[in-house]
């Protein structure tokens, strides 16, 4: 290893515009899931709690999701 640091142009490797594309694609469904969950959480903390009648129990949400997850995998032969 050199003893030089190296710059931060030679550093970076640049990305294709397609690669470019699609981090700034996932970094704004990133951002989107976070602003969801800090609007939960701001809401819990300015009205409290919600209602055991009015949540969903976690198992169906489980059951759901793998559900999903499902249909998204293609079958195996």
């Amino acid at each position: 290893m050199s003893e030089q640091p190296a710059t931060a142009q030679s550093a970076r490797q640049q990305l294709e515009p397609a690669t470019a594309d699609a981090v700034r694609a996932y970094a704004a469904k990133t951002r989107e899931n976070a602003d969801q969950l800090a609007a939960v959480l701001e809401d819990i903390a300015t009205n409290g709690l919600p209602s055991v009648e009015d949540c969903t129990p976690w198992e169906e949400l489980r059951e759901t999701h793998l559900a999903r997850l499902a249909c998204q995998r293609p079958a195996v032969a």
